[in-house]
C-alpha cells in the first residue's frame, strides 16, 4: 500500500510537485518521519519542509506531526494560512 502526499500553495511551487505516492513502510510511522524522509532528497525538499510553521493534514483533518500514518492515508503539507 501507499501514502498519497499532496503539496499546496508555495510548497507546490517550490517543489514543482502537487501530488505523489510513496510506499508505506514501517519507518514512515508518523507524519514527522515522512517529512524527515522527504527532506533526505536534498534541496529544494530540505528547505521547503523545514519551515517551523508548516502545517499538515491526514485524510483532510489537520493533525500534529506526531500523528501516526497508515497505508492508504492522504497527507497534505501546506504553509500557514494568512489572511488580509
Amino acid at each position: 500500500m501507499t501514502l498519497t502526499i499532496k503539496y499546496f500553495a508555495s510548497l507546490r511551487e517550490a517543489l514543482n510537485c502537487a501530488e505523489e505516492r510513496v510506499p508505506h513502510t514501517a519507518e514512515l510511522a508518523t507524519v514527522q518521519a515522512l517529512k524527515a524522509h522527504l527532506q533526505t532528497r536534498g534541496e529544494p525538499w530540505q528547505s521547503a519542509l523545514a519551515n517551523p510553521q508548516l502545517r499538515c493534514a491526514v485524510n483532510q483533518e489537520q493533525v500534529p506531526f506526531t500523528h501516526p500514518l497508515q497505508a492508504g492515508d492522504e497527507i497534505a503539507f501546506f504553509p500557514p494560512v494568512t489572511g488580509g
